[in-house]
């Protein structure tokens, strides 16, 4: 039986970090900033510290990060979820939720990333550059922005507020 294409991200289920399934459709109404993660990379701390001020400053007016490792660059997330979470939580106290150990690119990837990458993302091409690629979903389910991995997410505020309507 063939399975229809996710017409939104809440039409997609993934795991949490304990292996559990979860239901994207539980975020709906809000805005997400899904990034790929990982713990070894030169841009983790950065990354990190810049998601959190992002995170506590919209977090109560409809921002919610959903952060999803990843090992295939560099093999820079080789951890277990577990390992993962530990560290995020330890060193950098996030709050927001880190999920299970995903594949972006290739055969294996992610049916999240797969939809995320169907848009017209022109120079972007199909394929995830590196980590802590980001995209912006708005309400609707609908990814509206994608971002290099080298953008610093504290100059995504502009685009986070309008979506959240307070711009």
């Amino acid at each position: 039986m063939a399975t229809k294409d996710p017409e939104s991200v809440y039409d997609i289920s993934i795991e949490d970090a304990n292996g559990n399934s979860l239901e994207l459709s539980q975020y709906k109404d809000k805005v997400l900033l899904i990034v790929n993660v990982a713990s070894k990379c030169g841009m983790t701390n950065s990354n990190y510290t810049e998601l959190n001020e992002l995170y506590n400053k919209y977090k109560d007016k409809g921002l919610e990060i959903l952060a999803f490792p990843c090992n295939q660059f560099g093999e820079e997330e080789p951890g277990t979820t577990a390992q993962i979470t530990e560290f995020v939580c330890t060193r950098f106290k996030s709050e927001f939720p880190i999920f299970n150990k995903i594949e972006v690119n290739g055969e294996n990837a992610s049916p999240l990333y797969k939809f995320l990458k169907k848009g017209k993302w022109g120079i972007f091409g199909d394929e995830i550059q590196w980590n802590f690629a980001k995209f912006l979903v708005d309400k609707n389910g609908q990814a509206v922005e994608r971002y290099y991995p080298t953008t610093s997410p504290l100059t995504l505020e502009h685009d986070i507020k309008k979506l959240l309507n307070l711009s």
